[in-house]
């Protein structure tokens, strides 16, 4: 089945925040930067510390939030021309028949190392950095993405 597609921003943007959220180096760090601004918040109501060490924490806490959900996605969207695209993607035996009106691409099968599903995207991951989305709403029924689904799962190996 043939599908024909652009990206909508917003729906891209989430996309990249769950990957960025997915990533294990990240993961870590918004847990040491949790753990350090509890402890220091504790700390802070016993009178350990001093409210500076507290405000420390909770601005670093900010910053990487802000970071992660909002810098990072946006950067890369702005960077990126494959996000203003038009795209005719095509699933088949062989692998993922991309064409856009620069050119043709056929990604075999074996070039993909796993697939991942969020809200508004299959993603297909060339290597644990970089992927290749595609839209949900691309298919015009559930039936078509169900189908869809199950056929990327039958040829993509976790």
């Amino acid at each position: 089945m043939t599908v024909h597609f652009g990206y909508d921003k917003k729906q891209v943007l989430d996309a990249l925040r769950s990957h960025f959220l997915t990533r294990r180096e990240i993961r870590l760090l918004v847990i040491v930067v949790n753990v350090f601004a509890i402890i220091s918040a504790i700390l802070l109501g016993l009178k350990i510390i001093q409210a500076l060490s507290f405000l420390i924490f909770s601005i670093m806490w900010i910053i990487l939030w802000v970071t992660v959900r909002y810098i990072l996605p946006s950067n890369i969207y702005k960077r990126s021309q494959t996000f203003r695209d038009e795209f005719s993607l095509n699933l088949t035996e062989e692998g993922v028949h991309l064409s856009t009106e620069r050119g043709t691409h056929l990604w075999k099968w074996d070039a993909f190392s796993t697939f991942q599903e969020t809200d508004y995207f299959f993603h297909l991951y060339f290597d644990n950095r970089s992927f290749f989305l595609i839209p949900k709403d691309a298919y015009p029924d559930l039936p078509s993405t169900q189908e869809a689904r199950q056929f990327l799962k039958d040829h993509i190996k976790k």
